[in-house]
């Protein structure tokens, strides 16, 4: 049985199924290109019809990140973005919207440095709703995600089309929130959908874990969001977004109109596959 919690990411998914709709969450990475743009790109997000917001800590060591995310990561990087600004920008964000779910997603390293009650304090603290740690396996999770629980924190995980029964039924025991299925083998921004594929893995994936499932990798445009919102309770939009602010770096002040435009494109694909 998965771990269940009442917060907003939870009150989210159940508004969206008693509406028959499907979630869209992009994902950005805070501080890229400079911190500034960052906290007006979520609201813009937000108004453009993002109903969680996934927001990348920039880490030098990424793992599960292609080559469009790891450019985002460094850029951030240089820009002196650290774990404590990620979080004042949620806070920042939380100023004036209460409502919207955000995720961070990560890497351990930074949270073992502000240590793991200190970060799940000053993250409820900030307005986070839930975590995302590529390298902390179910097994060994206990050590973060005891604290997060104590503050009312999702701890979201990833499953692969390589999970098999017995892994699935692990995260189980340790995931809230939400469980994201990585649609396509190997790191973000790689390779193509198989629909129906998924399909057939979500299914296994459901009979033992009670969350929704979200879907990401490998979404890239109207097409690819509409078929996987037939199927999954979230849409994830990470590298296609990311990819459109790398091309907006030199002139920062149109990446929200730029992002806002295209998930707009999807939202609106997602909902024709919601109502057909």
């Amino acid at each position: 049985m998965s771990v269940t919690t009442q917060g907003r990411i939870g009150g989210m998914f159940e508004r969206l199924r008693a509406e028959r709709r499907t979630a869209l969450i992009p994902f950005v990475t805070a501080g890229d290109p400079t911190p500034g743009v960052t906290v007006p790109l979520m609201h813009r997000m937000v108004a453009a019809g993002a109903d969680l917001i996934e927001l990348g800590v920039p880490f030098s060591d990424p793992i599960a990140d292609g080559p469009v995310i790891q450019r985002a990561t460094e850029r951030a990087l240089e820009a002196g973005v650290r774990l404590r600004d990620v979080l004042d920008m949620v806070r920042a964000f939380r100023a004036e919207d209460s409502q919207t779910p955000v995720v961070l997603m990560g890497y351990l390293n930074p949270i073992e440095i502000m240590q793991p009650d200190v970060f799940a304090a000053e993250a409820a603290s900030a307005g986070v709703d839930g975590v995302l740690i590529v390298d902390v396996p179910p097994e060994e999770a206990a050590f973060i995600a005891d604290p997060l629980r104590a503050q009312g924190l999702d701890l979201v995980y990833l499953l692969a089309p390589t999970s098999d029964a017995e892994r699935i039924e692990r995260i189980a025991e340790v995931a809230s929130g939400f469980v994201y299925y990585v649609a396509v083998k190997g790191v973000t921004g790689a390779g193509n959908l198989d629909i129906d594929g998924v399909g057939a893995k979500l299914a296994e994936i459901r009979e033992r874990i009670v969350l929704p499932v979200g879907v990401g990798f490998g979404i890239k445009d109207g097409i690819s969001a509409a078929s996987v919102a037939r199927v999954a309770d979230a849409v994830i939009v990470g590298s296609a977004i990311v990819g459109r602010i790398e091309a907006l770096v030199e002139t920062p002040n149109g990446i929200p109109d730029a992002v806002g435009g295209f998930l707009a494109e999807l939202r609106g694909a997602i909902d024709g596959a919601d109502a057909s």
